[in-house]
C-alpha cells in the first residue's frame, strides 16, 4: 500500500489512472474517545455530529457522496446505478464515472476490484462469514466482465496472529475447500488463527481473479493508525472508497 498523507492510504495497484481509491485511517477527524478521531460509521455510538463532520472531511477527497451500505456480513451486492438510500449489502459495483463505492471496516477485510480497461469496479466488505458465504464470488459475477481481466487490492485487516477463531470457522472454509487448511494455524486447544488475506486470495483465485495486490499489516496491532473491533470493542470504523473518474 502507498500512504498518500498521514491520514489516507492510496492503493498501489496496476489499474488505469481513472480508477481512484483510498482508505482512511483513524487519524485526522473530530470524534472523541473511544472513536478518536476519524470514525466514518454512524451505527457505533459515536456522536452523530462528529460522524457528519468526518464524512464531510472525507467527501473533500471525492467527486460525490459515497454509496454507504448497511453491512450484515452477507453476500448481497448493490449496484450504484439502481441503489436507493442505504442498501443492506456487503458489496457494491458500478460502471458509472463519479459514483463512489464504500465499505466500512475495523478488522474485516476490504477488497477492491477493477477491470483493467476501467469499465467496471467493485468493492467488498469481507469478514470471515462473508468470505465463507461467497461475497467475493458474488461481486465478481455482478461486475459483468471476464474475471481474468480484474485486478484486486486487499485493504488493512486483522492479522493472522491476532485472529483466533473456533473450529466452526475453520470448517466453514475447509469443508468446501480442503486447501483452505493452509490459512489456519493451530492455536490453543480447539482454536485456530485464521489468515483473512490468504482466505481472500484463495476465493479470488477460485473466482478467476489472478492479479491480487495489497494485504499484510494488522489492524489489531497497529493501534495508532487503525480501529480494531476485536481489540477495543467500542470503536470506530475506517472507510475504503473506490470510484471511476470521468
Amino acid at each position: 500500500m502507498q500512504v498518500a498523507s498521514p491520514h489516507l492510504i492510496r492503493p498501489d495497484w496496476p489499474v488505469p489512472a481513472r480508477v481512484r481509491a483510498l482508505v482512511t485511517t483513524r487519524e485526522g477527524g473530530v470524534s472523541r474517545e473511544p472513536y478518536d478521531s476519524f470514525n466514518l460509521a454512524d451505527h457505533v455510538g459515536d456522536e452523530p455530529s462528529a460522524v457528519v463532520r468526518n464524512r464531510a472531511l472525507l467527501e473533500r477527497e471525492l467527486p460525490a457522496k459515497p454509496l454507504w451500505l448497511a453491512q450484515v456480513h452477507g453476500t448481497t451486492v448493490a449496484d450504484a446505478a439502481t441503489a436507493q438510500g442505504v442498501p443492506t449489502a456487503d458489496a457494491a459495483v458500478t460502471r458509472t464515472p463519479g459514483a463512489v463505492l464504500a465499505v466500512l471496516t475495523a478488522d474485516c477485510l476490504s477488497v477492491l476490484l477493477a477491470a483493467r480497461d476501467a469499465s467496471a469496479i467493485g468493492i467488498v466488505h469481507a469478514g470471515w462469514r462473508g468470505l465463507a458465504a461467497g461475497v467475493i464470488e458474488a461481486t465478481v459475477g455482478r461486475m459483468r466482465v471476464a474475471p481474468s481481466s480484474l485486478v484486486a487490492w486487499l485493504g488493512p485487516a486483522i492479522g493472522q496472529a491476532a485472529f483466533e477463531v473456533g473450529d466452526e470457522v475453520r470448517r466453514a472454509f475447509v469443508d468446501s475447500d480442503p486447501g483452505a487448511a493452509e490459512a489456519f494455524a493451530a492455536g490453543r486447544s480447539g482454536k485456530w488463527h485464521a489468515d483473512l488475506y490468504a482466505l481472500a486470495r484463495r476465493r479470488l483465485a477460485a473466482a478467476g481473479v489472478a492479479s491480487v495486490c495489497g494485504g499484510g499489516g494488522c489492524t489489531f496491532t497497529d493501534r495508532e493508525r487503525f480501529y480494531s473491533f476485536r481489540r477495543d470493542g467500542r470503536t470506530g470504523r475506517m472507510a475504503s472508497v473506490l470510484w471511476l473518474e470521468a
